[in-house]
């Protein structure tokens, strides 16, 4: 498991650069109407308190049957502030931005990051396999 979230770790640091990164609920539904195929991971990222919010619940059981529809990867992140960390959390004016979706478009080409997006795709079809549709990933504190 440590490895994934390694992997994990290594597309968003390198689609993060890229521009290849779509974040917050609104923003990825938009994302995902214009142009699914583009897309190649969702995370779902929540916190304790999140577990209650009934209206966040409802948008992710939309955003999964959208993707699971389109083929998307979807992973259930844990540790928004790591999260946070990695594909910043603030907007350029300043707004704090919604975490709980975050959509990874294809990037550019690298050995690194086929390699680490190659990871999180067989970590997903594997669990798929094991009907975890939606496996959880534990993002380590740094």
């Amino acid at each position: 498991m440590e490895c994934v979230a390694k992997a994990l770790e290594e597309v968003l640091t390198a689609a993060v650069p890229q521009g290849c990164i779509t974040v917050g609920v609104y923003e990825a539904a938009k994302a995902l109407n214009v142009d699914p195929d583009n897309v190649v991971l969702c995370l779902l990222a929540t916190d304790e308190e999140d577990v209650q919010d009934v209206a966040l619940q409802i948008h992710f059981t939309l955003i999964q049957a959208f993707c699971c529809e389109n083929d998307i990867n979807i992973l259930r992140v844990n540790n928004m502030r790591r999260l946070a960390e990695l594909v910043g959390n603030v907007k350029p004016g300043g707004e704090p931005v919604d975490l709980h979706c975050v959509l990874v478009t294809k990037p550019q080409s690298s050995a690194c990051k086929d390699s680490a997006l190659s990871k999180l795709n067989h970590f997903c079809r594997d669990s798929r396999c094991l009907d975890q549709w939606v496996p959880v990933i534990n993002l380590p504190e740094r």
